[in-house]
Formats: structure tokens, sequence, C-alpha cells
């Protein structure tokens, strides 16, 4: 009885081990092109650190050469937004231009003044003309 106890504990024992062996501890690399270029090729992972910086730094110009390219397009836009604007108001410019002229019209005036009570003058005008003396210096 006590052997076949003993057994049980080892053979448990032995399918605890065979369950952690089991586990792979690291995946394998595939094998592609892309992965004997870096290893067997002449990048190696020395020189790929050390170039690190330089890729840094390319990358850090590429990010501020999109974002100039998206203000650039975003100032063009607001150009073209106050261009439109600008051409609105030299036509609301222009009409009321054209309205005040055709309101200063003789006729218009006329018309606005009667409504008022004053009326054109039927007669010419009169040329009022003053005497003046002239004094002699004697």
């Amino acid at each position: 009885m006590t052997n076949r106890l003993r057994t049980e504990i080892q053979e448990e024992e032995i399918e605890k081990e065979l369950i952690v062996e089991e586990k792979p501890a690291v995946k394998e690399i595939p094998d592609n092109f892309f992965t004997q270029f870096l290893s067997k090729g002449f990048v190696t992972a020395e020189e790929a650190t050390r170039t690190l910086p330089f890729v840094l730094y390319v990358a850090f110009l590429c990010m501020i050469y999109i974002a100039n390219r998206h203000l650039a397009e975003k100032n063009i836009r607001d150009i073209d937004k106050i261009g439109k604007e600008v051409k609105e108001l030299s036509w609301d410019y222009k009409v009321a231009k054209a309205d005040l002229a055709y309101k200063s019209t003789l006729t218009e005036v006329a018309k606005r003044a009667d409504t008022l009570g004053v009326r054109e003058s039927v007669q010419p005008p009169q040329k009022i003309v003053e005497k003046v003396e002239v004094a002699d210096g004697n």
C-alpha cells in the first residue's frame, strides 16, 4: 500500500515536470528575407543601434515637415475664405454706392422732400448784388 501511494505521487510529480517543460521559452524567429538581411547581411545589431540617433533625427525632421505642410494648407484655406469675404464685401459696397447715386438724383430727392412738405422752387434763383462803396484814401 505504501508503494502504490509513492508511485502515484511520483507519477504526479513527473506529470507536473512534463507540463512545465512543454512551454516554449523563446519564440523561434521566422526565416524570411528581412531577418536574413539583418542577421547575415551587412547590417548588424551593433550598427543598427549605432545609427539609431540618426534615424530618430530623420523621423523628427519628417514629423516637422508634415506639421509644416498641414499648417501651410490651413493658411491657404484661410486665405481663400478671406478672399471670398472680400469679394462679397466689394459687391455690397458697389451695390450701396449705386443705390446712393440713384437716391441722390434730383428727381429722387424731390420725391423724398415732397413727403416732408418741402417743394421744389419753380422760380429761378435770383442774384443778390450788394453795392460796395469804395472809399478814397484822400
